[in-house]
């Protein structure tokens, strides 16, 4: 069995700032080993189940927060941007299973501690009519592949998006949102025993897991907050671009809209 993870970090137990974040501020040091504990934490609770190799990405900022020397050494790490498949990088290559650890809820959920939908420009993006982050956005892309995602960890608005999309679907609340700001976190050892325990079960009950699909055509609407965010994007024939401020596009095939999502991010 192959094992897939990526890992964001606004979702890491005790992350609840920006700045925490941030690799040029003081608290950012501590917290990217919170994050590497977290997918260790996974990565044991995938070996458990029987995992013969564990490939994560880091998929947060610079993609280059995970500490390679406190990984756990039987796993693999793709890390550094500019990755074509951005949080998603390797997906392609086959896997069993993928689980998505320190994810966080999409833009403009309540409550949802550090909310926002791949960057800051974004308003919000539905999928043929369905509202979806992150969660939805990268997990559709592993479905495309035939890959079940079996987990979601981050705080509990983004457990409960997971739930929505996937059915049978574990996860791991290892925060309450109060608000974009604030939350009720559990201890970090708490958090990792509770995600190696629950990696392994997800795993070992996959089969229950169905793909996340999305039938064709595909159709996804990108929203700006602001009408000049997207004033680039008027050279692109592939796109509809309405109101200065909405961006539509249409695909046969999953990949290919993801991809094109991808390259309207601003």
């Amino acid at each position: 069995m192959d094992v897939f993870i990526s890992c964001d970090m606004e979702g890491i137990t005790g992350i609840i700032q920006w700045h925490q974040v941030d690799e040029n501020k003081d608290d950012y040091k501590q917290c990217r080993l919170y994050m590497t504990e977290e997918v260790n934490a996974a990565i044991r609770g995938a070996f458990n189940a029987g995992a013969k190799e564990v490939v994560v990405n880091d998929s947060h900022g610079s993609m280059s927060n995970i500490l390679p020397d406190k990984l756990d050494e039987r796993a693999k790490l793709i890390s550094g941007n500019h990755k074509v498949y951005s949080m998603m990088e390797g997906i392609y290559r086959g896997f069993d299973a993928a689980m998505f650890i320190g994810y966080h809820a999409r833009r403009g959920t309540p409550d949802a501690v550090l909310n926002h939908t791949y960057t800051g420009s974004i308003f919000d993006v539905t999928v043929n009519g369905i509202k979806m982050g992150e969660t939805g956005i990268n997990g559709a892309l592993a479905g495309y592949f035939g890959i079940p995602l079996v987990l979601v960890a981050g705080d509990d608005k983004v457990s409960k998006e997971a739930r929505k999309l996937v059915p049978n679907i574990y996860t791991v609340t290892v925060k309450e949102g109060l608000g974009q700001f604030c939350a009720l976190n559990i201890h970090p050892k708490r958090s990792q025993k509770l995600l190696e325990e629950t990696a392994e079960k997800a795993l070992r009950n996959k089969d229950k897991i169905k793909p996340l699909k999305v039938k064709p055509p595909i159709k996804f609407e990108v929203v700006y907050h602001k009408f000049d965010d997207i004033h680039k994007l008027r050279r692109r024939q592939d796109l509809e671009i309405i109101d200065n401020r909405i961006v539509k596009f249409t695909s046969n095939n999953y990949e290919k809209a993801y991809l094109t999502f991808l390259s309207v991010i601003i």
